[in-house]
């Protein structure tokens, strides 16, 4: 889905102002154009017309199938569909691993101890491979392919992969040893039983970092062919990877039964799928490592800030763990209502940013400044007025949404109660999760890492003292607030470097289609909220009907919800002069 930008909203000065870029023109509606895809234009810059089939070709579902196929070459907008697809999937299959958990183990002491096992084993990648180091690869592998250097390319990527797999090595050794004072460090509420059963979990899960790097790397060669159905699968594996886990040894190893699964799910969803992929594509992994190559120190340069610095994205859920460790079954419901949280700023940003970032990446190869700008300021944007009107849905339907995946064996009705609250409070910081992680990838592409890590170290300290004193005034409902704040300062703070760089200017964002799904947004969840308010009224007060555990009263109010939701939403789009209703009919050939 994209947004009507009736002409593109750059002051006619922009392309003095910026590093002698040519003066924008007015031009058709971003929204209307076949080429729009979640970077706006880019497509249409960088990719040649694809041939349209006819006959039998020209059918949806052979369409269909030739986009499924992993050596499928991706425009900027069926990359941006296919992440999307395999995201929700994903990500449903993420809520069926929650619900079995939950009613697996419920919210409380163990379960606590499984969430903070992770934390560990994200740290060492974060530190010592740079976390999503792999990202610099794209960059590094499209600036050797624009000079005609594949092959030298891909041989900077063994000598990178060879060497952090050693480091990561060491560093997994080196964890084993440390896992226990630091679940005791960082989780200063656990009692001791809890820290040695998560530093027995953490032990299980670090060896799993190196597969996710490894796998990782090997995806960028993917990426930069346009390549992503690789991508697309990897978290499909790794989800099911740790049901299986669960299903199958429960009941001799209890709990940790979860981390052999994840572990599974790194080594197959993330590194030889990956791996299978590479290797269709030609990439061969030589060993060695060459310490004089250029190339390994450009890797270096680019992805220190990325092993130096920290930022709040990726700190947010160890911060709401500290404070939550106090409760008992608070880091759970936390997790739970992420987790949750997660699924559509997956679709919405992770999906749009990992398909817009080859693209980005080759604009700024090709020194189109002007191009990237337009682009990367359209799928902010559209993400933007996206996240507006699904936070609204998802903060007005929290309570039966939560009650349908959640409740059931040892995870209570007054779980569920606490989880929707919090859920409801990430849900209104999902535009600035969906904005910069756009923004973040415009620094990606032109190969500047310092300067978004910086930014996010800084913010980062600034905003560690909120969540505490959101815990102390509200409990874990603070956490979950000050989280949004936190986000929020972070994705302007991108905005502005980037604005005061000449890179992406605030004033080409689409303000006109973003206010008009802001008031759609608002106006939609508040006629929900107040019907469904009206409506348990009536029932529980007038009818006598007890509706605190019932499923399908639940799974009823949701889908009329979400009808009445779309209806009203789409009517003020429309009353408000939007696109957005016709050219979503049109994407779904209904209209």
């Amino acid at each position: 889905m994209c947004l009507q930008v009736a002409e593109l909203v750059v002051p006619p000065n922009i392309g003095d102002q910026w590093q002698g870029t040519p003066a924008p023109v007015k031009s058709k509606s971003v929204t209307d154009s076949p080429s729009t895809g979640p970077s706006g234009p880019v497509e249409a810059q960088t990719e040649a017309a694809q041939p349209v089939p006819t006959g039998t070709a020209a059918r949806p579902w052979t369409r269909v199938i030739d986009l499924l196929r992993p050596s499928h070459a991706h425009s900027a907008f069926s990359a941006t569909v296919i992440l999307m697809v395999f995201q929700l999937l994903s990500r449903i299959i993420g809520l069926v691993r929650g619900k079995y958990i939950a009613w697996q183990f419920g919210a409380g002491a163990q379960t606590d101890a499984y969430a903070a096992a992770f934390g560990l084993p994200e740290l060492t990648n974060y530190f010592l491979a740079g976390g999503a180091a792999s990202i610099t690869f794209i960059t590094i592998l499209n600036r050797y392919r624009e000079r005609g250097e594949t092959e030298e390319g891909e041989r900077v990527l063994s000598i990178v992969l060879n060497f952090v797999v050693l480091i990561l090595t060491a560093g997994v050794i080196v964890g084993m040893f440390f896992a226990e004072p630091y679940i005791r460090r960082f989780n200063p509420g656990f009692t001791p039983a809890q820290v040695a059963l998560s530093a027995r979990m953490t032990r299980i899960l670090l060896p799993g970092q190196i597969f996710f790097f490894a796998g990782g790397v090997l995806g960028a060669t993917l990426l930069v062919r346009r390549q992503f159905l690789y991508q697309g699968l990897q978290g499909i594996l790794y989800n099911v990877a740790i049901i299986l886990g669960g299903v199958l040894l429960a009941r001799s190893m209890g709990i940790p039964s979860l981390a052999v699964g994840a572990l599974a799910g790194a080594v197959l969803g993330a590194f030889v799928l990956n791996a299978v992929g590479a290797w269709k594509a030609g990439v061969r992994i030589q060993l060695g490592i060459d310490f004089s190559h250029p190339g390994l120190r450009e890797w270096v340069v680019m992805t220190l800030p990325l092993m130096a610095g920290f930022t709040l994205t990726f700190f947010d859920d160890y911060f709401a763990r500290y404070y939550a460790s106090h409760g008992s079954g608070d880091i759970t419901r936390l997790m739970n209502a992420k987790q949750l949280f997660s699924a559509p700023m997956a679709v919405l940003a992770q999906a749009a940013g990992a398909a817009s970032l080859p693209f980005f990446s080759r604009l700024w190869a090709q020194n189109k400044q002007f191009e990237f700008a337009t682009g990367v300021a359209d799928a902010v944007s559209r993400v933007i007025a996206m996240a507006l009107l699904a936070s609204s849905g998802m903060i007005a339907l929290a309570q039966p949404l939560v009650h349908i995946i959640f409740v059931g064996g040892r995870f209570t009705s007054h779980d569920v109660n606490l989880t929707a609250g919090y859920f409801a409070l990430y849900a209104l910081a999902l535009l600035f999760w969906s904005a910069q992680a756009i923004y973040v990838r415009a620094f990606y592409a032109a190969g500047i890492t310092w300067m978004p890590m910086a930014a996010g170290a800084v913010v980062t300290v600034v905003a560690f003292p909120l969540y505490g004193m959101g815990y102390r005034w509200h409990g874990a409902d603070g956490l979950a607030l000050a989280s949004g704040i936190g986000i929020g300062v972070q994705t302007v703070t991108l905005a502005l470097l980037l604005h005061q760089r000449r890179m992406v200017s605030l004033a080409s964002l689409d303000y006109a289609e973003i206010g008009r799904c802001l008031v759609a947004g608002v106006a939609s969840g508040a006629v929900v909220w107040g019907v469904l308010i009206w409506f348990v009224g009536i029932a529980s007060h007038t009818l006598g009907w007890k509706l605190t555990t019932n499923r399908g009263w639940d799974l009823g109010v949701l889908l009329a919800g979400t009808v009445l939701w779309l209806a009203v939403a789409r009517w003020v789009l429309e009353k408000t002069g939007s696109a957005l209703p016709r050219v979503a009919m049109k994407r779904l050939k209904l209209g």
